[in-house]
């Protein structure tokens, strides 16, 4: 699987930024639907929901399909999974960034445990 560019990146993060276009990713996943379906849902316009849709198929997250005179509207999951996993390796990296403050913390510790205090000396 190819990775990510980050003009790619910028425009998924940018599409699912937005309520309304995450609703829609959710309803059109599976059986898609058209856009007219897909405004009755929304107190927009028709023109606002087309903008919405537009917004996620620059981003790759929907595609549409013509079926007779309606245009359908559905989810596309791999963009998805790959931005999944660019957050998993942003996650990665800071779980590796807290283990090592973890270590350097606990290190820390045993060395203040072994140097005696000023106190102690005769």
């Amino acid at each position: 699987m190819d990775r990510l560019s980050e003009a790619e990146i910028d425009r998924i993060f940018h599409a699912l930024a937005d309520r309304t276009r995450r609703d829609i990713l959710a309803v059109t996943a599976g059986d898609g639907r058209s856009i007219s379906a897909l405004a009755e849902r929304y107190p927009m316009s028709f023109a606002a929901v087309q903008k919405h849709v537009a917004v996620l198929e620059e981003a790759g997250l929907v595609t549409k399909e013509r079926r007779g005179r309606e245009r359908l509207v559905r989810t596309e999951v791999d963009p998805i999974r790959r931005v999944s996993e660019v957050l998993d390796g942003i996650e990665d990296l800071w779980r590796s960034r807290l283990e090592r403050i973890d270590d350097l913390l606990k290190s820390e510790r045993t060395t203040d445990a072994r140097t005696p205090n000023r106190g102690d000396r005769p």
